[in-house]
């Protein structure tokens, strides 16, 4: 059970006089270094709906973290990708890369932002048809790949693969490259989440460009990057036109609608209570154990801006 402490000392935001000013993403903090390196610093923030909400989950960085560095070395079997190193669980020291302005999200289900565009009436999702008469949760056909722009502020939108072609986003050549690693990818990762007893519904890569070489980078099958479902009962519930037993980060997406929330302009963001936090903390240990075999030991990050100069010293 973590404490109060724990709470109070979860990674925000990452600073320190010796490194030089980092880009701060929805959850990340990114440090550029000597050689083409960069720190990735994964920080205890979550983003739903493309907003940061105002309180931490503590040591959801070092799970997602962890995950990441786990899941880059089972893709690295597909594409090389940008990972060097992880000298402490909130850090990944990476290879810095050109990252491809489209984000990638394969679908095995009809589930989240998917199923609420079929929901409204839409029978495609980026250009892609689907058939009438699914159920939400239901496993589509084949999996299918909807791309999003990448927007430097707001909301990622929905692009299809004519207007990333017709754009010049991405030549046809890469993108044809891109669709093949991603599926393949998703296949991995459904075979790994089975033999944990869950089912990858659906994820988001992002490839960059390194030397002339293509690269994933980012993070990869984490519980903030993608859906999971457990298999057991799956079947049961999709029947009875139950909700799924799910290990994401989308049932923090719905106790924010819940509250009457949804990223909409007017609206206000709720404040997370500690008990609340503590939930969200136990739902991705949750994952970790599930996904790696083993419990969750967090590391204190107790004066953790402090110790990111010595941590980071081999590549200063």
């Amino acid at each position: 059970m973590i404490s109060e402490t724990d709470l109070k000392h979860s990674v925000h935001r990452t600073e320190s006089d010796q490194l030089p000013e980092p880009y701060r993403g929805k959850v990340r903090d990114v440090y550029k270094l000597p050689d083409d390196v960069l720190a990735i610093i994964t920080t205890d923030r979550v983003s739903a709906f493309d907003h940061i909400l105002p309180q931490t989950i503590p040591y959801k960085g070092q799970i997602l973290n962890r995950l990441a560095a786990n899941a880059f070395v089972e893709a690295s079997k597909v594409l090389p990708t940008h990972m060097i190193d992880m000298p402490h669980p909130n850090i990944m020291v990476a290879r810095a890369c050109r990252i491809l302005p489209i984000e990638i999200v394969v679908r095995g289900y009809l589930a989240g932002h998917a199923w609420r565009e079929y929901q409204a009436g839409k029978r495609e999702v980026c250009g892609v048809p689907l058939p009438d008469g699914l159920q939400q949760n239901q496993k589509l056909p084949e999996p299918i790949i909807t791309p999003t722009t990448k927007a430097t502020q707001g909301h990622d939108e929905d692009i299809t693969e004519d207007e990333i072609l017709r754009q010049g986003l991405l030549s046809a050549e890469m993108w044809q490259k891109i669709k093949d690693y991603a599926f393949r990818l998703f296949e991995l990762g459904t075979q790994n989440a089975a033999r944990r007893g869950l089912i990858l519904v659906d994820t988001k890569y992002e490839f960059g460009e390194a030397d002339g070489e293509l690269i994933l980078a980012d993070e990869v099958h984490t519980p903030d990057s993608s859906r999971f479902f457990y298999a057991d009962g799956y079947e049961e519930r999709l029947q009875n036109g139950e909700k799924q037993k799910q290990l994401s980060k989308e049932f923090v997406r719905e106790w924010l609608m819940d509250q009457g929330f949804s990223g909409k302009e007017g609206q206000t963001m709720p404040q997370l209570s500690n008990e609340f936090r503590v939930q969200v903390y136990e739902r991705y240990a949750e994952l970790f154990k599930l996904m790696t075999g083993n419990e969750f030991t967090p590391v204190s990050t107790k004066g953790f801006n402090e110790q990111l100069p010595e941590i980071l010293k081999p590549w200063l």
